[in-house]
């Protein structure tokens, strides 16, 4: 969907065609859904979440600028209910059930392709499951800026646009929290620490 099929979508809804709002949420609502999931690591809380980001959107649509794309507007109002979920989740001393690995094995994954070869399957499996695992324990600002570059695959300009901060503060943050998580692995003995440069000189 364009971003002129989208206007006037917005247009219609405001003037009163509210069920023109249903085309919208048929374009987005797998995205919404996959970025609620791995926020929470619950199907039904990321259901909930889902629905209420799109009620949302629909009551604050008369405030939508236009100024990113309405997808990027939904992300970041998606992304903020669910930073505001786990919070008083956290607060409520509730547990957060980790990443659906059966739902992991189904995206993309930067890791190598060693489905041909079972004890290495085995082995990717076992290392998915220690990121995942690595990534609960990020601050939920560090994991949702990883959930939408390396899960979902967005660009860094989509995260600059639905997280309404600068491509340079996108990258930075990116870097920190993948040096978080990798301190997180080592530190469990998951990975080996990488070797320095004077090391790899010595070798």
């Amino acid at each position: 969907m364009t971003r002129e099929e989208e206007a006037k979508i917005i247009r219609a809804v405001v003037d009163g065609n509210t069920n023109a709002f249903e085309d919208l949420v048929l374009e987005y609502q797998k995205q919404v859904y996959h970025i609620a999931l791995k926020m929470t690591g619950n199907e039904e809380d990321a259901f909930d979440l889902s629905q209420e980001a799109f009620l949302k959107a629909f009551r604050s649509l008369s405030t939508f600028r236009g100024e990113a794309g309405f997808g990027s507007w939904l992300y970041r109002m998606t992304a903020n209910l669910c930073i505001d979920f786990l919070r008083k989740k956290k607060r409520q001393g509730g547990q957060i059930i980790s990443l659906d690995a059966e739902e992991e094995d189904r995206r993309p994954t930067e890791l190598p392709d060693l489905r041909y070869e079972p004890q290495n399957a085995l082995e990717k499996k076992e290392v998915q499951e220690k990121v995942r695992a690595g990534l609960e324990r990020l601050p939920h600002e560090q994991k949702l800026i990883l959930v939408l570059r390396d899960v979902e695959g967005f660009s860094y300009q989509e995260i600059s646009d639905a997280l309404k901060i600068e491509l340079g503060t996108v990258k930075s943050r990116i870097y920190r929290a993948r040096a978080h998580l990798a301190r997180l692995l080592t530190e469990n003995g998951n990975f080996l620490k990488p070797a320095s440069s004077e090391e790899m000189e010595r070798r």
